[in-house]
Formats: C-alpha cells, structure tokens, sequence
C-alpha cells in the first residue's frame, strides 16, 4: 500500500493524505496567481481611469446613462434591469462615481500586487470591474474582459481569508487550483476549436501568412513576422494548433505532463505577445496557467534566502473553507454544461457567456482572419468639400495605423479601446457602428474628452469646418521599401458633415446622443 501510494504522488494523484500535501505546497503558486492578476487588475483599471469618460461617460462616445435607460425601458422594470446589467451604475453613473471607483480598483490592485491580497479585497475589485464590464457596450465586449471576470471570481476563493502576510498562512484549496486550470482548458481549446472549425485558412496553415498585417493593433514585430516565407508560416499554424488542440489535455495530466503542458503554453503566449498587441488576453492567459506549477518547482526561482522563509509548514485547509469551495466546484461544474455543450456544438460561439454575472464562460479568438487590412481615417477641412482641391488633413490616433511612414505602436498589455474599435469599423458601415458618427460630430464641436484621445489633432487651435471619414486598404512594406506601410484609398465611408447638418443630429437624436439626447 505504501508503494502505491508513493507511485501516485509520483504522478501528482492519490488520496486525501496526498490532497492535503500538494495543498500545502501550492501557498507560492497561489501567490504568484494573486499577484498576476493584481497587475492585470492595475493595467486593466488604468484603462478605465484614462478612458472612461471619453467613452462611456456623459459626454463620451456610448453615454451609459442613456444604455441603463434603454435596459430598463425594454426590460420594463429596474429590477430586470439589474439583475440583466449588473453593475454599481444603478446607484449612481455620474463621470465622477466612475473615476472614484477607478482609482478605488487601481489602489486596491497595486494592494494585491504588493501581496496584501485577501478574500475581502478580491471580491472588491470583481465586483468594481464587473461593473465596468456589464456597462461598457462595444467598448468593453473583448474576451478578456470575461476572462479577467472569471478569474477573478476564482481568485475570491483562492485568497487568504483575511490575513495575506500572516507567518504561518493557512493553505490554498487545491480545489480552486483545479478549477483555474479547468478554465485554461477551455481558454485553449474553445480558441483551437473555433479556429479548425472556422476560416479554411486554419486549415491549409496559410492564416498566419494574412493574420499579422490584419490583426487590430500590429506592433512593429508584426511586421517583421510577415516578412517571413510561407514555410515559417505553415510551421507556426502548426504550432498553435498542437498548443491548442493537443496540450491543454496535458493540463490535467500526471504532475511532469502538467509541468510540461505549463510551460509550454506560456512559451505559445509568449510568442502571440511578441506578434501582436491583444491587450492583457495573453498576460492573463499566462497568469491562469501559473496554476500548472507546485511550489517545488516555484521555489527553484526564489533566492535561497527566501527559500527557508517560504519554505515554513502551512496550516490546514479549515473545514468550513474546504466545504465552501466544494460547493464552488459545485457551481462551477453545472455552470460549464453550456459552454461545453458550446464547444462541442458545430456552430460554436465565440466568447459569450450563459448568464448575467459571467461566471464561466466560452472562449476563443480569430476564428476567421481577414485577408486584406481595411481602415477608415477621419479626415477634416476647413474648405468646401464639393472642391477637388480641398485639402483634406488626418486625424491621428495612438495605436492605428494612418500615415503610411508612422512605426506601429508597442502598447501591450495596455490597450487603446477606440483605436480597436475603429478597426471593426473598418469592416462595415456607419449603421453598424453608429458611435463613429458621435465621434465626428464631437470632433467637429472639438470635445475636450474625445480631443486627449487622439495622437495628434490636425485642428489644434479650432475644429474644422467639415469632417468625413475614408476607407483606405493598408498592406506592409517589405524589407528595402521606406515606411511600413503602403495605401490606397477605396472610398468615402462617411459623407462630409458639419456640426449643423440636420441628418447629423437626428441621427444622433435617435440614439440618444448628441445636444438633443440623454446623457
């Protein structure tokens, strides 16, 4: 019996006494979970402080005041409204409620990143986030903001009780462990999935050949990467696909396949981080996956003089906390019955969630990847439009590509909410995006908010006289060729507008914005 138990705890299995042992030896791994997260936390709220107001306070782009009100009118009642919504917005959606709760989360997120995280401080900060989160509309609808949600929630459960530096802390529940690697399964393979599923492109291995020049936000390694042939291509496609449709099985593997399948699902992340700029979603993704590795292995990291310290016996798991997070698991486990059923689905959705607070999600990216590079570029004039040699100047913004000649940005794990936005716009229409006209008509009253969210304003002293946006396709320059990119412009995607142009302001009117709608 003694031989069998220590060939389990060989492969990371075995019973109770073996729980409570890697239980004990996960108080690092726990650490470095909070702390990850605490820093995706202060990136995630520095967003909010910087952005917020502009687009989505009350002269911002989506004023939530006039989104709560829509809820509430079609759900019919403030209750519904809340329960569908939930958020801290109910109580009160002024800019300065909203800044106040900002800096709230950046403190308490520098907090955890310094250690001092704790159940209190963790369930703070979900419910602060969430309700930027349940609010923010286009603006907020990304993957990672969900993910960010789940993690955190997991992270209420996984911090000390209340005391986070006290000598002799109480161990993690390994339960909780299980359960951020049971979401990095789904984070991997829902992504693995919807690609082999999705564009044929994942299929022949070609994507990659397309997915750098016309991925949202390209940083200057992104163009190194394209300048690759097309071998090097098909060898990375290969390569995500193994990552993500082979490895995440690892995760739940003997204890030196889970290493294995860590370590190399972070190296996977490491390089999507060094090929583009998606916000925090990998950093994140690295933070979940710190959940593969034990303390034995942590502790090869730390200075040996910290060794001992850390080193100390942890105190149990108290029984109270051991049955709560059963019932966690409990939750959890009937939660992910439909965003199972989602992956198995042959018309599997994209990152969605199947009830209000977004406890356990779906996830997956880049389904399809577009084959060519879209932009619209906001251009005004002070001249007559109807001239052909009115001279049309650009606005520029801090992470989109507009002059050809201008190096692409390196912003990750921060993110420029707008500047992606404006890439969706790319692909459709004004009607579809309909908070791009709000944006002209603010730029043609020259709106403080939306003017410090720009690069460079090409009306610096007064706003122009008439504003209309172009659709240009964008390629990359190749190695010898000046810039980095090349353009050609294929049409007018807005008509020039004036501040007074009567469509302007209807159209402004009927959703809600603008000097005749609600705030």
């Amino acid at each position: 019996m003694m031989q069998l138990d220590s060939a389990l705890d060989e492969l990371g299995f075995g019973g109770p006494s073996t729980f409570a042992r890697a239980s004990a030896q996960a108080r690092l791994t726990r650490a470095l979970i909070l702390r990850a997260l605490g820093a995706i936390y202060v990136v995630a709220f520095t967003i909010v402080v910087n952005q917020w107001a502009p687009l989505l306070g009350a002269r911002g782009l989506m004023p939530i005041g006039a989104y709560l009100a829509r809820v509430q009118l079609q759900l019919g009642s403030t209750s519904a409204a809340v329960w569908q919504v939930p958020s801290l917005f109910w109580l009160n959606h002024s800019d300065g409620f909203a800044l106040g709760l900002g800096w709230l989360g950046l403190l308490l997120a520098a907090c955890v990143v310094l250690g001092f995280a704790n159940t209190p401080i963790m369930a703070l900060l979900w419910v602060v986030y969430s309700s930027f989160v349940h609010t923010g509309q286009s603006f907020y609808g990304f993957g990672w903001e969900m993910l960010l949600l789940e993690a955190g929630f997991l992270a209420i459960f996984l911090a000390p009780l209340w005391n986070p530096v006290g000598e002799r802390q109480r161990a993690p529940a390994l339960s909780v462990i299980w359960l951020y690697r049971w979401l990095a399964f789904r984070l991997l393979f829902g992504a693995g999935l919807i690609k082999i599923r999705g564009d044929e492109c994942w299929r022949d291995l070609t994507c990659l050949y397309y997915h750098y020049e016309t991925q949202p936000n390209p940083h200057p390694l992104s163009w190194l990467w394209h300048q690759a042939p097309l071998w090097v291509h098909k060898l990375g496609t290969l390569f995500n696909h193994f990552c993500e449709l082979v490895v995440p099985f690892g995760l739940f593997g003997p204890r030196r396949l889970r290493l294995l399948a860590g370590a190399l699902s972070i190296l996977f992340q490491g390089t999507i981080i060094a090929s583009g700029n998606l916000s925090f979603l990998n950093w994140l993704t690295i933070a979940i996956l710190c959940s593969c590795f034990d303390d034995s292995v942590l502790l090869r990291c730390l200075p040996i003089a910290l060794r001992e310290r850390v080193a100390r016996p942890a105190l149990s798991t108290t029984p109270l906390r051991q049955r709560v997070c059963v019932g966690l698991c409990i939750v959890v486990a009937l939660l992910s019955l439909d965003p199972v059923a989602n992956m198995l689905s042959p018309r599997q959705r994209m990152n969605a969630s199947f009830e209000p607070f977004g406890l356990v999600n779906t996830y997956g990216a880049f389904g399809s990847v577009g084959r060519t590079r879209d932009e619209v570029v906001i251009e005004g004039t002070n001249a007559d439009p109807a001239d052909d040699q009115a001279e049309w100047k650009e606005y520029e913004f801090p992470c989109k590509p507009t002059d050809p000649l201008r190096r692409p940005c390196l912003i990750t794990p921060y993110h420029y909410r707008l500047d992606w936005q404006l890439w969706f716009a790319g692909f459709g229409s004004p009607q579809r995006e309909p908070w791009i006209v709000h944006l002209v008509y603010e730029l043609l009253i020259g709106e403080p908010n939306i003017r410090q969210l720009l690069a460079r304003d090409p009306f610096p002293e007064a706003p122009p006289t008439y504003i209309r946006i172009s659709r240009y396709r964008y390629t990359f320059t190749h190695w010898g060729q000046a810039g980095w990119y090349e353009r050609a412009r294929l049409e007018t995607y807005l008509r020039p507008l004036s501040r007074d142009d009567p469509q302007l302001l209807d159209f402004l009117a009927q959703h809600g914005w603008g000097p005749h709608g609600l705030h």
